[in-house]
């Protein structure tokens, strides 16, 4: 703002002085814009390090078009030195143009800040507010640590300054040196608090430290707890909605301190929310009634059931308004605060709530869809869940156009360019564009976004509010179709296929849920069942998966888990094992293909295990087939490059191999006979493996509770003779022939007579066979010419042709049987496994043999279902209370967001949350201003103590000397020792008398020597009366009068 203040003014102060830059504008050079601004910079580079400083103000002209190009990313930090020479000049147009060129090109970094630092301090100090206004504004955006220090000290007195428009800048100035320097703020805040409690002062100073306060509250609140008195007779008070709004935040913060502040706000909050015209006043007070957690305090109270009645009302009409996106934005998150404590009362208003689902802001929808998920219950879930999924179906996806990153401007920045000069401005505006019926894109990220939120609606407190699981498997089944488009990257990631939290693909969080349902709802797992086989099936995956991309295949693990795990409810098993054993599952991710290769051996079980049908030949034969065909699936995989696929596929290799040479070896029944067992490898062995206990879901703390044994000794060799066998072991294979299986192999001849029992995938010509041996290069012919390569492959054999180690492609290494035999004759020489047909034989129909038929619950979707049971939803196993919740459970009530600590002016003001105003803790490092301020109390504390030293000397000196008998002026005073009373004569006592009285007369200026009264006898004084008459007259004595002196002395008169 002063940036563009500043620069309004220059434009039209210096519009006489820059005709020659209007001639010379961008419209006369269209087309060579770039050109034009270059000779226009080299122009002002001449201009500006010119001594103009008189009346044709020509440096200050090519400042201020540096200034403007500056603007546009023309770097004119070379012109520092020259932008200190204009700030400098005596003229006022001048001086401010050059601080709007040190606003605008200066740094903190800048060397000639140095230099300006001595300007800014004679401009702060300049009795003309115009001119102190520059430096104030030009401040906050030079500053540093340094120079905040040594500014301070001219910033203070300005908050005493008579004009209020020193005084605001003054204190929006304190707090940026507060932003980048916070021990500033100490000395500052004293003057700033006398500011505020001054009623007198003009209101729109105290509407700046409001605005002050508010933005320093929140970080520390405890240190304007006591200014609440006086915010909030400011609030009452009214008048400044801006203020108000402050004072309401600064109320939000302060109110959790002090639970009293909440029974003082409620009164003035609910007028200003029904007498209020201005909308951002009315979302402050509901914001604040919020934040303050007054609602908390009030609830279950008729007068909290009203404000929140209240709030959510005004909250819905900010909703209603038309053509105001911001209302609808803030208004949603007042709903998503208020929906923590009052979901009840937010779910009235779920019909406007979700209309705002299918606003065309991306923003206000997204604000929608977070309300929704917290305001969700039993009872609107499937209307929420069906609104989100008609969007999802009917929303287009967004191209890369949609995508503001692709805006050309945010990378190649702002370029300047020049219009015509016939060319209406009005004219140019882009017209808004209508509105359509069709709903507006969505992007891969928000689609992802409504997913989630479906999932974690439904998933809540483990299903809590899903009431139809049916109707829940087909949506798990329908959101597949919606997944958007992930990297490939992305999908193999995790590195099992539950670990959807660290996947970016949203189609392995599907699948867990639909694993979830199967494990935990017992009463649901035939239909989670046949959903899995719907997901599996190969055929069905361009109706069940999106057209485009390879997102969505995330699910097949969990779909091929639930199939192995739950064969037995497979309705067409026959289908599963063709779609796990199809040419594209090898090319799946590794992770997700262990899977399948887990789920093949429990599908084959399934189809070989039943044992209350005869081992017929058609049996035989259709089990020796698909032990085959699974066979030739897992040889290749045997060297994989995953170890985990690798692994499985070698173990089950064998264990089917097993069974083949098992099936092949069985004498299928004949007709002699009635009934004839299977194999026990493939009915009762293979089964066994996967069968047992049932998986039940386990909490995830439950492994932490489990108690260790007590007599548990790790550190205890498992077998002491571990290192004897070894030795053993060793010792032994010295003297084992070092003659293997190989030698008595080609040199000893077979061992019997019977030909060595033969795989099923040896017996069929597969390609596997043909491949190219391990000495030769399989890619040999990509990077030669035919005729090199066949030579070198006769020179191969012919140097390899007695070598019995040697595998030649062209030598057939394989033995030939009937059934290879026939199967070439009729299918040639490539034999494809998959193309075998699998069918249901029904043969001796009315013997009382009927082999099985291939699945044995009916696969039509219009079968009876089962009579609705109640359903049971199995918790977690744990081991007494569960402290840790699930991992993938969401909280029905969120924590709301703290304020992130971040200054607009892209400061760092970390510094400040750890800042105290509290004036009883003394800072280690003081700034210049407090050292003066404490130097110059710590002297006037030093003056008061020596003036007090001075008076209790005085004091304690005035009592040594009333002790020791002076008198007033210091003069020492003797008494007399007592003497025994004596009768004196009538003479002496006239004499007597007679001295007194000339000492009495003395008394005022000499010293006074206190003499005791002596008494006369009567008796005496009468017989001297005839001797008295001859002399002269007697005088009698005055009695003197007693004086209290102030030392305590007492002196006679």
């Amino acid at each position: 703002m002063h940036i563009i203040f500043f620069f309004i003014l220059a434009l039209l102060d210096y519009s006489h002085n820059t005709s020659q830059l209007r001639q010379k504008c961008l419209r006369n050079h269209k087309g060579t814009e770039r050109e034009y601004v270059q000779d226009s910079i080299r122009e002002c580079r001449k201009e500006i390090k010119s001594q103009d400083m008189g009346p044709t103000d020509m440096k200050a002209t090519a400042l201020l078009k540096l200034t403007y190009l500056e603007m546009f990313g023309h770097d004119m930090s070379w012109a520092s030195f020259n932008v200190l020479e204009v700030m400098s000049s005596q003229k006022y147009q001048q001086k401010r143009v050059g601080y709007l060129g040190a606003v605008q090109s200066f740094r903190p970094d800048t060397e000639v800040l140095m230099l300006a630092e001595n300007l800014l301090k004679k401009d702060l100090s300049s009795p003309v507010p115009i001119t102190i206004a520059l430096p104030l504004a030009a401040i906050p955006h030079v500053i540093s640590p340094p120079m905040a220090n040594s500014l301070l000290s001219d910033l203070l007195p300005r908050l005493t300054h008579s004009h209020p428009a020193i005084k605001k800048k003054t204190i929006v100035t304190l707090y940026r040196l507060a932003l980048v320097y916070p021990e500033t703020l100490r000395p500052a805040w004293p003057k700033i608090k006398e500011r505020l409690s001054d009623e007198s002062e003009d209101p729109s100073v105290t509407a700046s430290i409001i605005n002050v306060v508010c933005e320093l509250g929140w970080r520390r609140p405890q240190d304007f707890l006591p200014l609440a008195p006086r915010l909030f007779d400011l609030l009452v008070q009214g008048g400044n909605n801006w203020m108000a709004i402050k004072i309401i935040k600064l109320f939000a913060v302060l109110t959790p301190l002090e639970p009293r502040l909440v029974k003082k706000l409620v009164p003035p909050l609910t007028s200003l929310i029904k007498t209020t015209p201005a909308m951002s006043l009315l979302y402050e007070c509901i914001n604040g009634i919020i934040q303050g957690g007054i609602l908390e305090e009030s609830e279950g109270s008729v007068e909290g059931n009203e404000i929140a009645k209240l709030c959510v009302g005004k909250l819905r009409s900010m909703l209603t308004v038309e053509g105001d996106p911001n209302l609808k934005y803030v208004a949603l998150l007042a709903f998503a605060k208020i929906v923590v404590s009052h979901p009840f009362l937010v779910s009235q208003h779920q019909d406007v709530i979700l209309e705002c689902i299918d606003d065309a802001d991306i923003s206000i929808r997204t604000r929608a869809l977070d309300l929704v998920v917290d305001m969700v219950n039993a009872d609107n879930l499937m209307t929420i869940v069906e609104r989100l999924m008609r969007q999802l179906k009917n929303s287009p996806l967004a191209s890369k156009s949609d995508d503001p990153t692709n805006d050309r401007g945010v990378h190649e920045g702002i370029v300047p360019t020049a219009d015509s000069d016939d060319e209406d401005m009005e004219e140019s505006l882009q017209k808004p564009e209508r509105g359509s019926d069709q709903p507006p894109p969505l992007p891969d990220d928000y689609r992802k976004s409504v997913i989630t939120r479906i999932l974690d609606m439904c998933y809540r407190d483990i299903y809590s509010n899903v009431s139809d699981f049916e109707w829940f498997i087909e949506i798990l089944v329908q959101l597949v179709k919606q997944v958007p488009t992930t990297a490939k990257a992305e999908t193999e990631k995790p590195g099992d296929f539950g670990g959807f939290q660290d996947n970016a693909d949203i189609s392995y969080r599907i699948g867990y849920e639909l694993q979830n349902v199967a494990v935990r709802v017992k009463s649901m797992r035939y239909e989670a069942t046949r959903a899995a086989q719907a997901l599996i099936l190969v055929d069905q995956r361009d109706s069940l998966f999106p057209a485009s991309g390879n997102s969505g295949y995330g699910v097949l693990a969990s779909a091929a888990w639930i199939v192995g795990e739950y064969s037995d409810m497979l309705p067409n098993p026959d289908d599963v094992m063709s779609s796990l054993l199809h040419t594209s599952t090898s090319q799946l991710p590794a992770p997700l293909l262990a899977v399948y290769l887990q789920a093949m051996p429990k599908v084959l079980a399934r189809l070989t295990s039943n044992q209350q049908y005869s081992w017929t030949a058609d049996r035989k034969m259709t089990t020796t087939l698909l032990l085959a065909r699974v066979i030739h699936f897992l040889e290749p995989l045997a060297t994989h490059p995953s170890l985990e696929v690798q692994e499985r596929a070698v173990e089950f290799l064998e264990l089917l191999r097993l069974a083949s040479e098992a099936a092949s070896g069985q004498a299928p029944q004949n007709e002699e006979e009635t009934f004839a067992d299977a194999p026990l490898l493939l009915t009762q062995a293979i089964p066994s493996l996967f069968t047992g206990l049932e998986l039940n879901p386990v909490a995830p703390g439950a492994q932490r509770k489990v108690p260790l044994p007590e007599d548990l000794d790790l550190d205890a060799p498992i077998n002491e003779q571990l290192q004897m066998l070894l030795q053993q072991a060793d010792y032994d294979s010295l003297l084992e022939d070092d003659e293997d299986e190989s030698y008595d192999h080609y040199y000893k001849g077979p061992r019997s007579t019977a030909p060595p029992p033969v795989s099923a995938a040896d017996r069929l010509d597969s390609q596997a066979i043909q491949n190219a041996s391990y000495q030769q290069s399989a890619h040999e012919e990509e990077y030669l010419d035919p005729e090199v390569a066949a030579r070198r492959r006769t020179e191969r054999r012919e140097r390899y042709k007695d070598d019995p180690f040697y595998i030649d492609s062209d030598r057939a290494s394989g033995r030939s049987t009937p059934i290879h035999n026939v199967i070439r004759s009729n299918n040639g020489e490539e034999l494809d496994v998959d193309t075998i047909p699998i069918m249901d034989l029904n043969i001796g129909n009315g013997e009382g043999s009927e082999m099985p038929t291939s699945h044995s619950a009916p696969a039509s979707k219009t079968q009876n279902r089962r009579p609705r049971t109640p359903i049971i939803i199995q918790s977690d196993e744990t081991l007494g209370d569960d402290e840790h919740s699930n991992a993938f459970a969401t909280s029905s009530r969120p924590q709301l967001q703290s304020r992130p600590k971040k200054s607009l002016l892209q400061v760092d003001s970390s510094g400040l949350g750890s800042f105290s105003l509290d004036e009883s803790r003394v800072p280690s490092n003081r700034l210049d201003v407090e050292k003066r301020a404490a130097e110059e109390a710590e002297m006037q504390r030093a003056m008061k103590e020596i003036e007090r030293l001075r008076l209790e000397m005085q004091r304690a000196n005035e009592r040594i000397q009333a002790r020791a008998g002076e008198n007033e002026e210091g003069d020492l005073v003797k008494r007399k020792k007592k003497k025994k009373k004596k009768v004196v004569a009538a003479g002496d006592a006239g004499d007597t008398a007679e001295a007194v009285g000339e000492t009495g007369e003395e008394a005022q200026g000499a010293v006074v020597k206190k003499k005791k009264k002596k008494k006369v006898k009567v008796e005496e004084v009468g017989s001297g009366e005839g001797s008295a008459e001859d002399e002269a007259p007697i005088r009698t004595k005055k009695k003197k009068r007693r004086q209290i002196n102030l030392k305590g002395d007492d002196v006679m008169q």
